[in-house]
């Protein structure tokens, strides 16, 4: 298997533009059990939620990178963008490293707040 950094963000996708880059996810089935054990508040596990979960985690986990980090999340895709593109790969792979522990993501979301 390769470890390449699109191997390791998976499924996760990053694209690079002329002066940018974003971090996207088709929404829907990565982890939807985190946000199904809050969907009584309304949670569903859309880009929007996605997107409140990954202000929980860059203001905590990664504060550093608050301000050059930007997001334009959508129902069905999480969107995270910036024009430091280094800065956006450093959280990419601490988001994903992030939502492949079970106990900090969910630790992480119960600070989520409903966008």
């Amino acid at each position: 298997m390769s470890n390449s950094f699109d191997e390791k963000i998976k499924p996760f996708f990053f694209v690079e533009h002329e002066n940018t880059a974003s971090l996207c996810l088709n929404v829907g089935e990565y982890k939807s059990e985190i946000f199904e054990e809050r969907e009584d508040e309304g949670f569903e596990g859309g880009g929007y939620d996605w997107q409140s979960l990954a202000l929980v985690f860059l203001n905590e986990k990664v504060p550093e990178l608050i301000d050059v980090i930007d997001f334009d999340s959508e129902a069905s895709m999480f969107c995270a963008y910036s024009s430091d593109i280094e800065a956006l790969k450093k959280f990419a792979l601490s988001f994903k490293e992030a939502c492949e522990d079970d106990k900090l993501i969910r630790d992480l979301f119960s600070r989520a707040e409903l966008d």
